[in-house]
């Protein structure tokens, strides 16, 4: 009996085992792969009404015309209001700017009303674009290659995975009409458990051959933010 009772004990603990050991080959087919966390982030963006965008470089190349920082409220019309930083001529200027309907007005230093310009004329896209599902900032996520998941760090009071990899240049040219088309850029990614893109860094050939490479580090909060703008 002794022996049927041990033997009786060892079934039951193989087969509690062997449960476990199921439970345990489940999980990994529950665990996005890093493609379909790109592909999620992508949607989250696309989807939410607003956001807002802070999008910057602590400096440009010498003698470049170019958009030194952007900050404001991005919805899907597309459409975005804020402000933007731009160096032109060697000379830094702070513009207020309302981009909606596919024109950019500006209200410029030491003027009162705003006025349509043309971005192309300062280096920068227009800033709605940024916005765009197909074409904008989301598009740069389902973009990327050879993708490396890392670890999750802390982010003020955020948990983020970080994701790296290259974006190639025709897909940044799309967005920063400026940038080489044919050059690849290096790209990182901060995302949420809830496929909530966080931040977006990208550095190589913003500018013209012959510059230096430039780092843009892009922020995202406020998701679900709504806001109608219109222009002024």
């Amino acid at each position: 009996m002794t022996t049927s009772g041990g033997g009786a004990l060892v079934a039951l603990v193989l087969a509690a085992g062997l449960a476990l050991g199921g439970c345990g080959a489940d999980e990994p087919a529950d665990r996005q792969s890093p493609d379909e966390v790109l592909a999620a982030a992508k949607a989250t963006l696309d989807e939410t009404p607003g956001v807002h965008v802070v999008l910057s470089t602590e400096k440009l190349p010498q003698g470049i015309s170019g958009i030194l920082n952007a900050d404001g409220i991005g919805t899907h019309e597309p459409a975005f209001e804020g402000s933007l930083k731009v160096v032109a001529s060697g000379i830094s200027a702070d513009a207020e700017v309302v981009a909606v309907d596919g024109v950019v007005h500006a209200k410029l230093p030491f003027t009162t009303d705003f006025e349509p310009i043309d971005p192309a004329d300062y280096g920068a896209p227009d800033p709605a674009d940024l916005m765009g599902t197909e074409g904008g900032l989301s598009s740069l996520l389902t973009s990327m290659e050879d993708v490396t998941e890392g670890a999750q760090e802390r982010d003020g009071e955020l948990l983020v995975t970080e994701y790296t990899g290259t974006v190639p240049g025709d897909v940044v040219a799309g967005i920063i009409p400026t940038a080489s088309a044919d050059t690849d850029f290096d790209a990182r990614f901060t995302i949420t458990d809830d496929n909530v893109l966080n931040e977006a860094v990208l550095t190589g050939p913003f500018y013209p051959k012959g510059s230096e490479d430039v780092t843009y580090t892009i922020r995202f909060d406020r998701y679900g933010t709504s806001k109608d703008i219109n222009a002024p």
